[in-house]
């Protein structure tokens, strides 16, 4: 794994690079009405079949939006297949996507495009953003206003994929989401995501031998899952309320049952404990701060057709 300082140093510029005013500029909540009038009600109908089919598309959509826009921009990219292999979702840290997420974006696509006023006029960074503000509010989370008229991007790369890891300490995480100009609030209020979710043992087995964070009866219960099931075991982000998109996450970080390192972290360094106690406390405060987090999240290196953007016809494959 590279470096953290080597992180900053090589991509750094390059992210703040895409993180164009006059792009985010554009992003209106208003932007198809006139074009695609529907198109809410469209998106919303197909997460809502996506979730009925699958429990897991909620939170794989929701990951799926972090992975895209913390790498190029909110432009979808992560969803391009390349003839080659060398594309994002094939990288070493998008191996853990899951297909559900991608299959809610093309059905969603797929329903936008079967209206003859709204076909190809849609882009994927778009439905990607409206899916994610579905699985959120359809999981019991806020119902926050979209801001929208982000194009498709063209580029994908497996050596433009860097992110977090869950091993990072506070001072990393603050790194690396300062690097798309957001505030340490926004990081913690951004992780509160992972209130709905889950993830294999491989991310959190090593904290169940003796991490002094971690409560103690919960590591044993972690030991026994990845026991019985080594290469299959998993365990939920937030065990409390699993599917729910509730304020959980944090009640559980303040009795040291955080199950990734960069979660726990939030509580166990005094410079976030606040944070984590009062949303803990107060799950309005905690759907607010969210909002804006990903509101600001969602203008990082949105494309417009002056860089190259485009709206792909297919998620997968550019034009």
């Amino acid at each position: 794994m590279r470096s953290f300082v080597h992180f900053l140093a090589v991509f750094l510029p390059a992210l703040v690079a895409i993180m164009s005013p006059m792009a985010a500029a554009q992003l209106s909540p208003n932007y198809y009405a006139n074009i695609c009038p529907n198109l809410e009600s469209i998106v919303r109908g197909a997460v809502q079949q996506s979730m009925a089919q699958s429990p897991i598309s909620a939170p794989a959509t929701l990951r799926l939006f972090f992975h895209d826009c913390a790498v190029q921009g909110c432009d979808a990219s992560v969803m391009i297949i390349n003839p080659n292999g060398d594309d994002e979702w094939r990288s070493t840290d998008d191996q853990t996507l899951k297909p559900e997420g991608f299959l809610t974006v093309v059905n969603a696509k797929a329903a936008v495009d079967s209206v003859p006023q709204c076909k190809n006029k849609v882009s994927c960074a778009d439905i990607l953003a409206l899916a994610t503000r579905d699985s959120v509010f359809l999981s019991g989370g806020p119902n926050y206003q979209v801001e929208l008229g982000r194009l498709d991007g063209r580029v994908s790369t497996r050596a433009s994929v860097n992110l977090p890891h869950g091993n990072f300490n506070l001072d990393q995480l603050n790194g690396f989401f300062s690097s798309l100009g957001l505030s340490q609030t926004d990081m913690v209020a951004l992780s509160g995501g992972h209130t709905i979710g889950a993830a294999s043992c491989s991310f959190f087995g090593y904290r169940t031998g003796g991490d002094p964070t971690m409560d103690s009866s919960f590591a044993s219960s972690l030991r026994n899952t990845c026991a019985a099931n080594p290469a299959s075991g998993f365990a939920f982000l937030d065990g409390a309320s699993p599917l729910r998109f509730d304020n959980a996450f944090y009640q559980n970080l303040r009795i040291g049952r955080g199950l990734l390192g960069s979660d726990q972290t939030l509580y166990s360094d005094p410079r976030s404990r606040g944070t984590v106690d009062l949303y803990a406390g107060n799950q309005g405060a905690f759907f607010n701060d969210f909002v804006n987090a990903i509101t600001k999240l969602g203008r990082v290196g949105v494309k417009t057709a002056a860089t190259g953007g485009e709206i792909r016809r297919d998620c997968r494959f550019q034009n």
